[in-house]
């Protein structure tokens, strides 16, 4: 896998120049924390073959930040209330068809029938990385957090996994593995239960002038990746050349995931496998809009 930075994923001239920048050894805007550039990642669905290139390159790219827990988990009390979760072994760990600790992106497939005509469309899913998002506004243990880049993170030396951002993500996105963590070194019994993972849209990669990984390996450049603002106005061109719709711009408020599809999202939705690990393309509303949000 290349660790140059490909300037085709970057949209607009300024960010090309960006990019020649990072090429050259000096990092790009874009990847300091404090530039205040809010990055965007734009999927164009139409062309997502559902190869899995950018699942194993999630996977092997972010190995190193996966669980390892030693030794056996702890009896949780009560244990109605706080369930262990442990996706350690070797199978679970190997599983790619949902999110888990241990896979932070996976492709969900539609197949259907829109407007008399037969659809397959594969959605890679990962975190929405909201612009206001309730996980990061709302860990009891600070442990969620947003960096000025717009990428939303959880940071695994602090979380206590609780779940409170897995309860108030309108995707229920983060996953839980016990056996880890702070908790482990306080009331392990009785406080939170492991830790909380996510995608963090390879922020140490990004830092050093390189693309996540997703986006680097995809033979078909379903992604891009650049300001705000920018990926919204690419999206909507987009999706007026092809007639077709978009998903993420206002669902929680905004987020910093965009899709374009040929077919309507509610079609997708209705598509698709929902449950567990596999979140919805339904509607999303704000979830910070309402004081409500702190009691779940």
């Amino acid at each position: 896998m290349s660790n140059k930075l490909s300037r085709r994923s970057f949209i607009k001239a300024g960010l090309i120049t960006a990019g020649a920048v990072a090429a050259a050894g000096v990092p790009h805007p874009l990847s300091a924390k404090d530039a205040g550039t809010e990055l965007c990642t734009l999927l164009d669905l139409q062309q997502c073959i559902a190869c899995g290139a950018c699942v194993e390159a999630c996977r092997e790219v972010n190995e190193e930040k996966f669980p390892m827990p030693q030794g056996s988990m702890p009896d949780m009390i009560p244990r109605n209330k706080v369930k262990i979760a442990d996706w350690s072994s070797a199978e679970k760990r190997r599983i790619d068809d949902r999110l888990t600790p241990y896979n932070w992106l996976f492709i969900q497939q539609a197949v259907g029938e829109y407007n008399g005509e037969a659809f397959e469309i594969n959605i890679p899913r990962r975190c929405m990385h909201c612009r206001n998002a309730p996980c990061s506004n709302l860990c009891p243990f600070g442990a969620a957090f947003t960096q000025n880049n717009g990428i939303v993170r959880i940071h695994p030396d602090v979380c206590m996994g609780g779940a409170k951002c897995k309860a108030v993500c309108p995707w229920h996105i983060p996953e839980r593995q016990s056996g880890v963590g702070l908790h482990l070194d306080l009331l392990p019994q009785y406080a939170g239960n492991g830790v909380m993972y996510k995608c963090d849209r390879c922020y140490d990669r990004l830092k050093e002038g390189e693309l996540p990984a997703c986006i680097e390996v995809c033979p078909e450049d379903v992604q891009q990746i650049g300001p705000h603002n920018e990926i919204v106005e690419e999206a909507h061109q987009m999706a007026k050349e092809m007639g077709g719709f978009i998903y993420g711009e206002t669902e929680n408020g905004g987020t910093n995931t965009i899709y374009v599809s040929p077919v309507p999202f509610d079609e997708l939705n209705r598509a698709i496998d929902i449950g567990p690990g596999s979140p919805h393309l339904g509607p999303a509303a704000d979830s910070m809009a309402s004081a409500n949000t702190m009691e779940q």
